[in-house]
């Protein structure tokens, strides 16, 4: 029997912030190494043994999980678009109720998409062991060995002290985030693991498990996958019912009232990059503790992590202890190592006062390519657009504004109104206000142009979708 994935990858990253946010959060950022989180994931869970993997994610980020899948060459089994984010309990739920359509006994890996682990090999040998008991009825967790007093991670206590292997063990109970020193008992002690939030069970068995016990998010849940609307390649939930389910974590509605609770050991190396300090770890720091990505230069520091993420904008430290640096084209965050889960705090504060850099990049990712702005004015806003081969924008128009195309690499068909034509490198052309317009890229490589707006209001919203080929509605993204 194959383990279908089921790869969670709907949540913010906030604590990541500059380079993680809502509009592009941390599980598709290389953070570490060239692939994303999310495209790590995937390839760890595929190949035999594996069956296509199933994605539970938001709207918004429906074509960033196809876009970056279709780099790996992996085809998913489905796309659960989520109406809005109900925590993790609805979406394990609906994952099963998805696979128990077709197969009760199917044997689910609920994995967040945004976790390190730097043992593939061993992380899928720990699956196969707890394999036999998820098949018998159990709810298989994976619990990382410890390896210092960590009060950031959960704790599992077991019933037993696990031996070298992956041997499965009985799992007494869930322990929440402790204090240092419960921490250092905790890891005296022997019979306890971290929690990664790794799970492994059949769909029936979950089922069985909401039944007795979150018996009220289960009708909202199933009524939201019996209601769910295909869209492309994409299972959309019925928003309705869905909006109905008690947003809760799985760990509370499930994991700590389930009896029938079993942890397999994993010693391999993990990470749930809840914050800077680390993915300063992961980045592997050298001799003096510092760890850099991008152009930086690091003069006298120690133990701090420099990354710029901004072509052409160098970062420099000098003489610094234990700091946080990392710089994006429109935001620096600078904070003390100790201090890096604070950095929701940030991201708060820049939300209460309406500040665009809390949630949104300068460059917003699109099903045809990618878009940034270059420079907003009164009354103007110049963007670089770059277009896939073979894809288009949306047939659209616009109340508020006129723009102005130079396309710089590549050939454009541009459709206004009634005319349509080819536009090459060097050309241009202009849309009116209220014209009736689209841009393809009939290339086989990226197609680059400047876009000028100008006008009175120059939001995303002033769109008015009249035909697309990736089925979007209305509003910014559709």
């Amino acid at each position: 029997m194959t383990i279908s994935p089921v790869l969670m990858c709907g949540g913010a990253g906030t604590r990541l912030w500059p380079l993680s946010r809502k509009s592009y959060p941390k599980q598709f950022v290389p953070l570490v190494g060239e692939e994303s989180l999310f495209q790590a994931a995937a390839r760890r869970l595929s190949g035999p043994g594996f069956s296509a993997p199933v994605v539970v994610t938001g709207s918004d980020f429906r074509f960033i999980v196809t876009e970056q899948l279709a780099a790996l060459d992996i085809r998913p089994g489905a796309i659960l678009i989520e109406p809005e984010a109900r925590n993790t309990a609805p979406a394990v739920l609906a994952a099963a109720l998805h696979l128990a359509a077709t197969d009760p006994e199917a044997l689910m890996l609920i994995a967040p998409a945004d976790h390190v682990i730097t043992d593939p090999a061993g992380f899928r040998a720990a699956v196969e062991a707890g394999a036999d008991a998820a098949r018998a009825g159990q709810i298989v967790t994976f619990g990382i060995r410890p390896t210092r007093a960590e009060t950031g991670y959960g704790w599992l206590e077991l019933a037993a002290q696990p031996g070298g292997g992956t041997d499965p063990v009985a799992l007494i109970r869930f322990v929440e985030k402790p204090q240092a020193a419960r921490a250092a008992e905790m890891l005296a002690a022997g019979n306890f693991l971290w929690n990664a939030g790794i799970f492994l069970f059949s769909a029936k068995t979950m089922i069985a498990a909401f039944e007795a016990h979150a018996p009220a998010i289960l009708g909202p849940v199933r009524a939201a996958v019996e209601g769910a609307q295909s869209d492309l390649d994409f299972l959309r939930l019925d928003p309705g019912p869905w909006a109905e389910a008690e947003e809760i974590s799985v760990d509370f509605a499930i994991m700590e009232r389930a009896s029938n609770l079993t942890a397999v050991p994993y010693g391999g190396g993990w990470s749930d990059l809840g914050d800077w300090a680390a993915v300063r770890d992961e980045m592997g720091p050298d001799a003096a503790g510092n760890a850099a990505a991008g152009p930086v230069t690091a003069i006298d520091c120690q133990g701090s992590l420099l990354r710029s993420e901004a072509e052409g904008l160098e970062l420099v430290g000098i003489g610094l202890r234990d700091v946080v640096a990392v710089a994006t084209p429109d935001a620096v965050l600078i904070a003390d190592k100790s201090r890096a889960q604070d950095v929701k705090q940030a991201v708060a504060a820049l939300k209460a006062k309406s500040a665009p850099q809390a949630e949104s990049f300068p460059k917003d990712h699109r099903p045809w390519g990618w878009f940034e702005s270059l420079a907003i004015g009164e009354r103007f806003q110049v963007k670089r657009i770059v277009v896939h081969p073979g894809a288009a924008l949306s047939l659209q128009s616009h109340h508020h504004r006129a723009e102005h195309w130079i396309v710089v690499q590549g050939t454009a068909k541009v459709t206004i109104d009634d005319e349509v034509k080819l536009v090459t490198e060097n050309q241009s052309v202009y849309i009116p206000l209220g014209a009736r317009h689209r841009m393809e890229n009939p290339g086989k490589l990226p197609m680059v142009l400047i876009e000028v707006q100008t006008g009175g209001y120059l939001g995303e919203d002033d769109i008015i979708r009249y035909e697309d080929v990736y089925s979007r509605g209305q509003g910014a993204k559709g």
